[in-house]
């Protein structure tokens, strides 16, 4: 038979904070922009492999919708570090994404972040023509420590 993934219901926190208030399209996207491990081919076949933790370092992007409580509770945070980095607490997130594999069965595959803070504030327009665009909050968090887990 073959593999069946149906997906739904996935949870974001950041903090201990559920996050709810979401924008449209892709809400949340997590990229990882280092490899784990580099390798290189050496003379006559010898191999070498070097364990890059940078690789464990994950990009956050969340698009929430503007002047939601969840937008005002990013925007603490971020005024958190503004005023006094070196007393800031670093930023945790849990990610869960749920797959069903269609006869009931669920896999919660989980990212846990935590070192993480706030690299932006968000970009913001006004138009006049409709631009839904204009009303999402762009949030961009890195993370210098991940794990994934499925459960």
């Amino acid at each position: 038979m073959a593999s069946v993934s149906l997906t739904g219901a996935d949870v974001l926190k950041i903090d201990d904070r559920l996050l709810s208030n979401f924008a449209d399209g892709t809400v949340a996207n997590i990229e990882f922009p280092n490899n784990v491990v580099e390798a290189k081919k050496g003379k006559d076949g010898s191999a070498i492999y070097a364990f890059n933790s940078t690789g464990f370092q994950a990009n956050v992007t969340l698009r929430i919708v503007l002047g939601s409580p969840d937008d005002k509770y990013m925007n603490s945070r971020f005024q958190e570090y503004r005023l006094d980095p070196a007393a800031f607490l670093l930023i945790d997130g849990v990610f869960t994404k749920r797959s069903g594999d269609g006869e009931g069965n669920v896999t919660n595959i989980i990212y846990r972040l935590n070192g993480g803070v706030i690299q932006q504030l968000p970009n913001t327009q006004s138009n006049v023509e409709g631009e839904t665009e204009q009303a999402v909050s762009i949030w961009n968090v890195t993370f210098t420590n991940s794990n994934r887990i499925m459960a």
